[in-house]
Order: C-alpha cells, then sequence, then structure tokens
C-alpha cells in the first residue's frame, strides 16, 4: 500500500514541477489519467493480468487521450487562473489530485493484493455501460463546441437532452461498478475501500464537479440554461420533463 501511495506522489510531483516551471495547463489533467495506468500497470506487472486491474487502463487511456486532446486546442484551463502562478497554491492542487487518485483507486488495489477473484459479469457490463456513455458524451460535446455556429451555446441534444452532465453520470457508473467487481476479494479494513466509489460522487455532485459548472453555465446563459436545467433531470439520464 505503502508502495502504491509513494509511486503516486511520485508521479504527481514530477507533474507538477513540469507544470509550474512552465506556467502550463497541458499536462494537469493528463496526469490524472495516466497515473491511474501507471498505477495498474504496475500492479499488473507485480500481480499478473486480471480483467478488473485493466479496466482502471481502459478508462484512463480513453480519459487522458480526451483530455490532451481538449487542452491543446483551448490551450489553457481558466480553473487555474490565480493558482497556477502560487507556486503554493498550485502545489495545494496537485497534493490533492494524488489523494484522490489514491482515494479512488483502493478497490483495484486491494483487488490485485488478494489475488484474482471470480468476474461479476453485471458489473463487468455496468463499466462498459458507464465508458460508452462518458465517451458519447464528451464526444457529442467536443464536436458540439468545435461547431462554430454553436459558439455562444450549450448543448442539450444527443445524451445532453436527458441529463445536464451525462458524462459525469458515465464516470461514477464505471467507479461503482469497479469497487462492485472487487467487493467480493475485500476482508477486514479492506471494506473501507467503499470510499472510493462514495468519494467520487460526492466530487462530481458537491465538489469541482458540477457545481462549478453549473454556476459559470447560469452565469454565461441566463434565463436560456434556467429553461434547460428546470426540465432536465441533473445526472440520471431520464425524459425531460415539460
Amino acid at each position: 500500500m505503502l508502495e502504491i501511495l509513494l509511486l503516486i506522489l511520485l508521479i504527481q510531483i514530477l507533474f507538477f514541477f513540469f507544470a509550474a516551471s512552465f506556467k502550463t495547463d497541458k499536462v494537469t489533467d493528463l496526469s490524472y489519467g495516466l497515473t491511474f495506468i501507471i498505477v495498474a500497470s504496475y500492479l499488473l506487472f507485480k500481480q499478473g493480468t486480471s480483467i478488473l486491474i485493466i479496466l482502471p487502463i481502459v478508462w484512463g487511456l480513453r480519459l487522458s487521450s480526451y483530455l490532451f486532446i481538449r487542452i491543446l486546442k483551448i490551450k489553457k484551463d481558466k480553473r487555474f487562473d490565480g493558482i497556477r502562478e502560487n507556486f503554493w497554491s498550485f502545489a495545494k492542487f496537485w497534493l490533492l489530485q494524488a489523494l484522490s487518485i489514491f482515494i479512488i483507486s483502493l478497490p483495484f488495489i486491494f483487488y490485485s493484493l488478494n489475488g484474482s477473484q471470480k468476474n461479476n459479469w453485471l458489473f463487468l457490463a455496468l463499466f462498459f455501460i458507464g465508458l460508452l456513455i462518458e465517451t458519447a458524451a464528451d464526444y457529442q460535446k467536443y464536436q458540439f463546441k468545435n461547431n462554430v455556429k454553436n459558439k455562444d451555446s450549450f448543448i442539450a441534444s444527443g445524451l445532453w437532452k436527458y441529463s445536464r452532465h451525462p458524462n459525469y453520470f458515465g464516470e461514477i457508473l464505471m467507479w461503482w461498478s469497479i469497487y462492485g467487481l472487487a467487493f467480493s476479494s475485500l476482508n477486514g479494513w479492506q471494506n473501507l475501500a467503499i470510499i472510493s466509489p462514495i468519494y467520487i460522487t460526492l466530487l462530481l455532485l458537491f465538489g469541482s464537479g458540477i457545481p462549478t459548472l453549473e454556476k459559470t453555465y447560469a452565469k454565461r446563459y441566463g434565463q436560456a440554461w434556467e429553461k434547460y436545467r428546470n426540465k432536465t433531470s441533473l445526472i440520471i439520464p431520464w425524459f425531460q420533463s415539460s
């Protein structure tokens, strides 16, 4: 466990010094997904092949490539304005990101330490459903935002017609599925691994995810956003109300 935590901290420290030195946002989100990939690959190398340990790699590759392509296009992440220029404020963000990665990784870390178990095909299917939803939602939003006609509009079509944050729904579904797959292998204090899906759910619902975005949308789109918000499900895809 300690070696995994130290590995995560080392990766994040290296990326932090690069980002801080060049005052760049290009590796900030990239490092998030890559760290999961490296940790899972390290566990595979130590413990042998396991479907569950491969899942974070699949997810990390998809997320990292998408976020890297996006930041190359937009150049700058406004979330870090006033932070990246302050060494200690920026360092605090990277430390919190490292701790978040460790907490979220707990189910597949414990699973790896305890040895391979039988796979639950229901949770495996739910993981790929979540991955498909998140991928489709990100793709639809990326295509929408890159259409010059939609410069001053927010997306309200495709999956976004049924949920204001379908990508986050897919993300949450995936991490609950990973926990479900690991559950039968957990014993004793390892059952605290349930903090992983709870943490990512609370983070997206009440932390740096939905509240930040919805505040930005309300300010930017005004009444159009309010009308969309009032008739569209927050996160679980559902039909719009009249």
